[in-house]
């Protein structure tokens, strides 16, 4: 193969020049699991550079090649068989689709006269993916293979990212082809915001007394990261961002307020409801950070950027649209403003609501733990959470460096994400540190990836907060449900250090509030992967709280 992309002309078959054409978009890494409709794939594999990593369930692959997508900003691969292997990646499909990653999942297929005749281990993939991905294609002849696969990593990272699904049925990848394959698509160019737009934007920006930059995950998925700062730093604005854009503005930002919504920042949240106008940059205005939608932000004008034209004015009527690249429309709007009095009053939020640490009592206190983990871990650090109430503590407590430096599940909120998502992200970035923060109902949903972590020697630090329940649903249930708890009891939890040294992973555990800094230590210290296993009170909540159907300014506290 030429380093040009370019293959050569030869007789292969329709797996071989799938492979081919993978190593052709420099793919290296795949997460898959074999079966009967894949295995003339697997077979191909055996003489390809490709480094494929066997998960222990195909969600799991799907879910480690997002968290592979997220951290190295390339596309991820999974791979999965027929039926069960098909469906089974679909979770992890929708998670890449909400999350706008970049994801190419390929299934094999029964063969293609016995489509249709419910043989064995045949579902529509096709037809059961197409609400959860930008495009699917089912390969009809080995001829077509390498078209595909190049149309279809194109259609993954272009525009607004996501997931693609190529279903090739298994006679179709046994069949021999000579057929001179296409050439890779090329990047398309940046979209230009329009100019009257932007110069219209620009005077509306000039004239605000209490302008606020609300950050979104498209700023990530641009790789926009460096124009936002510099955007920041000239203009003195203050800033908020959502659950997937923490870390975007860099952990030492000032006037940063920290995320908004539900679980948000008081002073995000309060800065929001007072601003006279929000630029919005790559945000879809999500029900999580906006609380009642008709009442956010009540009395500003809207400047709302995104790569995705759809997005704009799609739940709140923009005053000023602007489509297009997101770098060049920042350095198109960055001007010196004159809002001092503003910023002082962000500041004086900010100081008022600023976290505590000093919570009473010997138990472990969560966010206390998770701040003091991440000013050790350093800065080349990569945090991986699960879904539940120990996703909020690290949003809202950790310093994230650097928005692909955080990976969680927003749209979707999958539990189960953490642990594969992390081992995806470490083979990724090897040279960084990558810890799961997950808790005792996410991690049994994935936890048969402790024996990847161990097979692969993949050092991925899990730090595992156990409070007994499923949080989240039990505090939802103690507040908005009159405390009649349904279903949201684990106290006969498994010996979860037991359980990760069964898999042939180091674990331990702590219970008292002492034990932390020397469990820290040894967490960071420790080679290879490592489990903590930490106990925290069954009744301690996320604070704050805003409560469904409220404005963002109704916020719940634990003193409420």
């Amino acid at each position: 193969m030429a380093d040009s992309g370019v293959i050569e002309a030869a007789v292969r078959s329709g797996a071989q020049w799938l492979v081919a054409a993978l190593e052709a978009e420099g793919v290296d890494t795949i997460f898959g699991y074999p079966g009967g409709a894949i295995m003339p794939v697997y077979d191909a594999l055996v003489d390809s550079r490709l480094r494929h990593i066997l998960v222990r369930h195909e969600q799991a692959a799907a879910l480690a090649a997002d968290g592979y997508a997220r951290a190295s900003g390339r596309i991820g691969v999974c791979l999965a068989t027929s039926g069960p292997g098909a469906t089974n990646l679909l979770t992890g499909i929708a998670n890449a689709y909400l999350d706008s990653v970049p994801l190419l999942a390929i299934t094999g297929q029964v063969a293609s006269g016995l489509m249709g005749t419910d043989a064995f281990q045949e579902v529509d993939i096709f037809g059961m993916s197409l609400p959860v991905v930008k495009h699917s294609f089912i390969v009809r002849r080995a001829e077509d293979v390498i078209a595909v696969v190049h149309e279809a990593c194109a259609i993954a990272r272009s525009g607004r990212p996501g997931p693609v699904l190529i279903d090739l049925p298994k006679d179709v990848a046994q069949s021999r082809s000579a057929a001179q394959p296409a050439q890779r698509h090329a990047t398309p160019a940046p979209v230009i915001p329009d100019a009257a737009t932007l110069t219209a934007a620009v005077a509306l920006l000039a004239r605000s007394e209490r302008p606020l930059l609300y950050i979104g995950g498209g700023v990530g998925i641009a790789r926009a990261e460096a124009a936002l700062r510099a955007f920041i730093a000239t203009t003195g604005m203050p800033s908020v961002c959502t659950l997937k854009a923490l870390g975007a503005a860099g952990p030492s930002a000032s006037h940063h307020l920290g995320m908004l919504g539900m679980h948000g920042s008081p002073a995000a949240n309060h800065a929001v409801q007072s601003c006279d106008l929000l630029i919005v940059v790559g945000a879809r205005f999500d029900d999580r950070a906006t609380g009642k939608l008709d009442t956010f932000a009540p009395g500003a004008r809207v400047v709302h950027i995104d790569a995705d034209a759809a997005e704009i004015g799609k739940l709140r009527a923009a005053d000023i649209g602007l489509a297009g690249d997101l770098s060049l429309a920042l350095a198109a709007l960055e001007q010196p403003l004159d809002i001092h009095a503003w910023r002082e009053h962000c500041s004086a939020l900010e100081s008022l609501y600023r976290n505590r640490y000093d919570a009473p009592g010997t138990d472990i206190y969560a966010p206390a733990l998770l701040r003091e983990l991440s000013l050790a871990a350093g800065d080349q650090t990569i945090v991986s959470c699960d879904v539940g109430q120990h996703q909020m503590w690290v949003a809202q407590h950790w310093r994230i460096q650097a928005i692909h430096a955080h990976l969680t599940s927003g749209g979707l909120g999958a539990m189960g994400y953490g642990v594969p998502a992390a081992l995806g992200a470490q083979l990724a970035r090897p040279e960084s540190r990558v810890i799961c923060v997950t808790g005792d109902g996410s991690i049994m949903m994935n936890i048969q990836e402790l024996a990847t972590l161990r097979r692969y020697a993949i050092p991925v630090k899990i730090v595992l907060l156990d409070n007994a329940c499923l949080g989240m649903v039990r505090q939802w249930q103690e507040l908005f449900f009159a405390e009649r708890y349904s279903e949201v009891d684990l106290s006969d939890n498994p010996d979860f250090v037991a359980l990760a040294r069964a898999f042939g992973i180091e674990a331990f555990g702590i219970e008292r509030r002492e034990q932390v800094p020397d469990a820290i230590r040894r967490l960071l210290d420790t080679p290879g992967p490592v489990l903590c296993h930490v106990r925290i009170d069954p009744r301690a909540n996320v604070w704050p709280l805003v409560p469904p159907g409220k404005s963002n300014g109704e916020m719940m506290d634990s003193a409420a």
